[in-house]
This record gives structure tokens, C-alpha cells and sequence, in this order.
């Protein structure tokens, strides 16, 4: 302890500043740019000193951010005003927007290309934008309103679209032609390719399963029974698990979804838990219970649990640092980022983690893409 009289000695002044700057120096360079829907803004968060270094507003709400590794912008989406923002790596300043259309849904980034897809609903089209020259390359009409929309890697250069109506198709993006569709007869949520695009998943809400479709002849290869409503999927780090959560049963499903692929297990994890995100290594699955307010962490190893931690009202939202020291957790109702230090999470009895921090970061937080300085 310091006292009052020694704060104002050399000796308190050095002892308080070592203090701060122990508690500062991460080793972590990097940014967190969080989307925050409501608020209508971007927060540039400071991993080095977990604070908040900016807000940037936007013209509408952001649900989307990217921030390619190679590149000195970040990309922000705004659905309603169907548009992309692009904001300035060094000085965390808005820099520009570019108008797509009415609507917007989705967006990803394919960095073999440098490019951006952005899936639009109004009007119905898949829009390719080269983010060099922050312009559209071109334009591929939709004949379906689309839900959900993914890429394989560029070498083979496909998407694939799911569709309103139980509906889905591939793409060649290269012809820029949506191939033939293929009608499940089901509600659909979500589609995924394997890691190496030779697969895709497509999760049926309605028959509480997964479709299995192989990538080149757009075959089904197996349909896999779920315990959940598979509404919310997440990789392993490396590719070679498939995690399902949704609703039915307060448990992640684990699937292979390689050679044959198959259910492995079905594992408790905490109540109603929702969003996911998987650390490399060491190879944790950190899992969202938004109603509980806290975060179910799982060893990818042997599934088993291994802590659990309160973070925040509504948890909706975790990514990982590409380092894998920190796991960020948004939460929705409550403004702010949890930060949890993955270096400190042990096995115990307790099954139990502390959190590193809390940074306050605005009105309802969505979504958050990281950025190495």
C-alpha cells in the first residue's frame, strides 16, 4: 500500500507509475473494432491498454466488421442503409462510405482476392467489392430472396446460397452464375463449407439436422440428427469439428464433418447456450449463455467442462485474439466487452474462471473483428 504523503515522494510516484504500466503492458498490440447496432457507431478498442481509444459514428447501424490483416482499412456493414464503411486503420477515423443497395445481409472476406462479398436482399444480388479500390467489381442478380451465403477457398472459387422456401445453390464465381437449385422443403438457418470447400453444411431447422452436400456434383452425401435446432455453428480452429447450439436442449452437439461425417457427442453447456468461439491453442470452445448471463468453456480435447464465468447481461457475441491470449465476449443488453485471459483458465473443482477486465463499449454491441499492429 501506498500512502497519501508517498504518492508525492519519487519513490510512492515511481512505485504507482510501475504499477499502471504493469497493468497496461499486455504484449498484446492490436485493436478490437467493435460493431455497436444501436449506438450507431464503431469502438476502437486498445488491447494493449483495454480501453476504448475511440468512437467512430456511422450513418446507420453496424452489424458486421472486418478487418483484413493485409489491409489499412476496416470494413463496417450497415444493413438497413445497405451500405459498407470503410474507417482508417491509423487514425481510427471514418473515411468513406460505399451504397450497394436498399438492403443488405451478409458480408465476407475472401483474402486470396482482396475482395468483399456482400449478399443484398434489396435489390437480390451477391456483390463482389474490391477493397483496393473500395468499388464494386461486379454484380450477380439473386433469382430468391437469400438468407445466408458462403465461400470455399479461392482456388475453387464457389459460393454457396441458401435461399427462402428450403432452397439453396451453388455458384460459380468465376462464370458469376447461380447453378441449379436444389429444394430441401424445409425451414433452412445456416450453411457452411468444410475448410478445404469440398463439403458444405446445411442446417434444417425444421428436422432439427444437418445436410451433408458435396461440393462438386451438389449431392447430398448424409442428413445427421441433432438433439438442437441447429441455429448457431462454429469450426474447431482447425476445421475439424463442427459445434451446434440452438433450441431443444441446453447442450453443444459435436460433429465430424469429415470422410463420413457423423454426430460424435452431445455435451451440457450451460443454459440455453447460443454463440461460439474456438481458441487454437490452447483448444478451448467458449460458449454463450446470454439468459444466464455467462460463458461455458470446453476443452475441444475431450469435450470435457472446464469453467464457467459470469461476463455480462446477454452474452450474443465471442471471438478470440489471433494469438489466443484473450477471448472477447459482447454483451447485447449491457454495453460491454468481458475480457477473459485465456492463460489463466484451469481445471478446478470449482469450475470456475475470473475475468481479466470489463471495457464499456456502447449500445448494443453485435460483433467484433481484431487487428494486429
Amino acid at each position: 500500500m501506498i500512502s497519501r504523503r508517498e504518492i508525492f515522494t519519487g519513490a510512492g510516484a515511481a512505485a504507482l507509475l510501475a504499477g499502471c504500466r504493469k497493468k497496461r503492458n499486455t504484449g498484446l498490440r492490436a485493436y478490437a473494432f467493435v460493431a455497436n447496432q444501436e449506438g450507431r457507431a464503431i469502438a476502437a478498442v486498445d488491447l494493449s491498454a483495454f480501453a476504448v481509444a475511440r468512437h467512430i459514428p456511422l450513418d446507420g447501424e453496424p452489424t458486421e466488421v472486418i478487418a483484413p490483416a493485409t489491409h489499412p482499412l476496416v470494413f463496417a456493414l450497415t444493413p438497413a442503409s445497405g451500405s459498407l464503411h470503410a474507417i482508417s486503420l491509423e487514425h481510427l477515423k471514418f473515411q468513406r462510405t460505399l451504397r450497394l443497395g436498399a438492403y443488405a445481409k451478409k458480408m465476407l472476406h475472401m483474402p486470396e482476392t482482396g475482395s468483399l462479398y456482400v449478399l443484398l436482399d434489396s435489390p437480390r444480388k451477391l456483390v463482389r467489392v474490391s477493397l483496393d479500390r473500395f468499388a464494386v467489381d461486379w454484380e450477380l442478380p439473386l433469382p430468391e430472396g437469400a438468407i445466408d451465403f458462403d465461400l470455399t477457398p479461392e482456388r475453387l472459387g464457389k459460393a454457396a446460397v441458401l435461399f427462402g422456401g428450403g432452397q439453396f445453390a451453388t455458384v460459380d464465381l468465376a462464370e458469376r452464375k447461380v447453378n441449379s437449385m436444389v429444394n430441401l422443403g424445409s425451414e433452412l438457418g445456416a450453411l457452411r463449407f468444410q475448410s478445404n470447400g469440398e463439403a458444405f453444411l446445411v442446417s434444417d431447422l425444421s428436422a432439427k439436422s444437418l445436410h451433408v452436400f458435396d461440393t462438386a456434383s451438389v449431392k447430398k452425401v448424409v442428413e445427421l440428427p441433432l438433439a438442437v435446432r441447429p441455429e448457431n455453428l462454429c469450426f474447431s480452429a482447425d476445421g475439424g469439428q463442427l459445434f451446434v447450439t440452438g433450441t431443444g436442449a441446453d447442450v453443444v452437439c459435436v460433429v465430424y464433418p469429415y470422410y463420413t461425417p457423423q454426430v460424435a457427442e452431445t455435451v451440457l453447456a450451460g443454459r440455453a447456450p447460443a454463440a461460439m468461439a474456438a481458441s487454437r491453442d490452447p483448444r478451448y470452445l467458449f460458449v454463450a449463455n446470454p439468459l444466464s448471463g455467462d460463458v461455458s468453456i470446453l476443452n475441444v480435447r475431450d469435450r470435457k467442462m472446464v469453467a464457467v464465468v459470469s461476463v455480462g447481461a446477454e452474452p450474443r457475441y465471442i471471438t478470440v485474439t489471433p494469438d489466443s491470449q484473450y477471448a472477447l465476449v459482447l454483451n447485447r443488453k449491457s454495453g460491454d466487452m468481458a475480457v477473459l485471459r485465456i492463460g489463466g483458465i484451469q481445471r478446478n473443482r470449482q469450475k470456475s474462471a475470473g475475468l481479466f477486465t470489463m471495457i464499456p463499449v456502447g449500445s448494443a454491441p453485435v460483433s467484433a473483428a481484431i487487428r494486429m499492429v
